[in-house]
């Protein structure tokens, strides 16, 4: 592994810089791995960034935004949030409360 692919691969496998062994390992199991063939990065980067695509980890990353928010997007959002945390809680009651007549046979 030339010196180019080992920097990138230290990059890309401890994003946190200096880690405890345990969560080093987590992240190690959790990772996306891709193996450099012949030094061709560029094709690395490109297999690299077609598999964050299909694991929805692109679409995390942009979810994080870097930029600032204005309050009344802040509370767009959050009344959105609001209501979808009460649209669940309301099917998980009324999933209960289905199991629970199943259960007792009524």
């Amino acid at each position: 592994m030339n010196s180019t692919a080992r920097n990138t691969w230290t990059l890309f496998a401890r994003p946190g810089g200096a880690l405890s062994s345990l969560s080093w390992g987590l992240q190690q199991w959790r990772g996306i791995r891709v193996k450099v063939f012949d030094g061709n990065l560029e094709r690395a980067l490109v297999v690299l960034q077609r598999k964050m695509q299909s694991s929805g980890m692109e679409r995390l990353i942009k979810r994080q935004e870097t930029h600032h928010i204005k309050n009344s997007e802040k509370r767009v959002l959050a009344r959105q949030k609001l209501e979808q945390k009460l649209r669940s809680q309301d099917l998980a009651r009324k999933l209960k409360a289905i199991l629970i007549k199943k259960v007792r046979g009524l």
